[in-house]
């Protein structure tokens, strides 16, 4: 499994000094780690940075680290800041005696801190778990229902993988935000987490959100930070460029995988998932990570679009002069609508796909066609 991220891993590791692989807890990254450390030549040497022995170890990071050949590997690299200014001093060294894997938790900070002392110096690697395109359109169901955290997917039953689920939220909650500096109570971040569920898939009014909080809209978006920090929760940002109408500028937030959407809103089964009020949303926001996934798209070329008059595009993806839309219907037969032929015109698409969960995919008329999520892999191309 992870067979697409060792790919991407291999690719990045051959032009790049060092590579950062980034991810939410238990995603799967230290797993990843160890399998390629296992297939390198030469020595290897893995510090938790969790560990409080591995941390006094490196209290003096270059006399520890500048003695070292071969690859190191440097787990919860966010929990030291401060060792960016010295690995960017041993990147620097002409000979390359060793190589890095920074593996991270905390995406924006680690970027930030990334960007600065290692510009030009490391590949990064965003891992978010099994996608569809490693187990096969045969566990589609499986895959939306427990989400793409390895533990989740694998467990034995769809029991066993909620209760994986129910017990990662509440490590997270109680355990792993504070060890990243966050100080706000477990029950009130849990709380503000089941409310965000509640608005997965819809455009994010802060002001509304912190009155259904108690709290205040400046609460909220310190809130939404941290998960969006922690890769739990994601934005889709709103496209508006000048195309003369009223356009939506709030983006919409989702929660990332559909395992702990589910969890949080107590869906067990499949049959509960079929019959539960949040089913459109939930497969909106599962198919759109697939789509991105499979086209190869970063998150700063995913846009959604919608006007004041209603006419809206889940997604779209923009690279240089190319734009491709996408609508995510939970139906077997869908049919074009006028939002569809506004987001072509306006936002002059090359090309419009439906994704949706029958088994094939068809022309709708000129530019717009129904795309089987099942047939994602053949059917639709990848950006690169």
């Amino acid at each position: 499994m992870l067979r697409l991220a060792r790919t991407e891993l291999n690719t990045l590791y051959r032009w790049s000094k060092a590579v950062a692989i980034l991810g939410a807890r238990q995603v799967g990254k230290t797993t990843l780690a160890r399998q390629f450390a296992a297939e390198q030549d030469g020595p290897v040497h893995f510090f938790d940075l969790e560990d409080p022995r591995h941390r006094r170890q490196l209290d003096n990071a270059m006399s520890t680290l500048e003695p070292l050949r071969g690859l190191i590997v440097l787990d919860e690299i966010q929990q030291r800041p401060e060792l960016f200014p010295a690995l960017r001093v041993l990147l620097d060294r002409p000979d390359d005696p060793a190589r890095f894997l920074l593996l991270g938790s905390a995406s924006g900070k680690l970027l930030q801190q990334g960007s600065e002392s290692l510009a030009g110096r490391v590949g990064w690697l965003r891992l978010d778990g099994f996608e569809l395109g490693e187990v096969g359109a045969d566990s589609l169901s499986k895959l939306w229902l427990r989400g793409g955290f390895p533990r989740s997917f694998l467990a034995e039953n769809d029991a066993d993988s909620f209760g994986w689920r129910s017990s990662f939220l509440e490590t997270f909650l109680a355990r792993d935000l504070p060890m990243m500096g966050v100080t706000t109570p477990f029950l009130r971040m849990r709380e503000f987490w089941m409310m965000l569920a509640h608005w997965s898939g819809r455009v994010l009014n802060h002001a509304e959100l912190a009155r259904a909080m108690g709290s205040s809209p400046t609460t909220v978006r310190n809130y939404l930070d941290v998960l969006c920090d922690a890769m739990v929760v994601r934005l889709l940002r709103p496209w508006f460029a000048n195309l003369g109408k009223r356009l939506v500028k709030s983006p919409k937030v989702y929660v990332l995988d559909s395992g702990l959407l589910h969890t949080l809103h107590d869906i067990r089964t499949p049959e509960q998932l079929a019959g539960h009020p949040l089913v459109g949303a939930s497969f909106e926001g599962f198919a759109l990570h697939q789509v991105q996934k499979r086209l190869g798209a970063k998150d700063d070329e995913c846009w959604f679009w919608a006007t004041h008059a209603g006419a809206e595009l889940d997604l779209l993806v923009v690279r240089g002069d190319r734009r491709l839309g996408f609508e995510f219907k939970r139906s077997e037969e869908p049919t074009t609508t006028r939002s569809m032929h506004a987001a072509m015109q306006d936002l002059q698409l090359e090309r419009l796909d439906v994704v949706h969960l029958g088994p094939s995919t068809w022309w709708l008329r000129d530019g717009i066609r129904a795309l089987s999520i099942h047939r994602l892999q053949q059917d639709l191309e990848r950006l690169d």
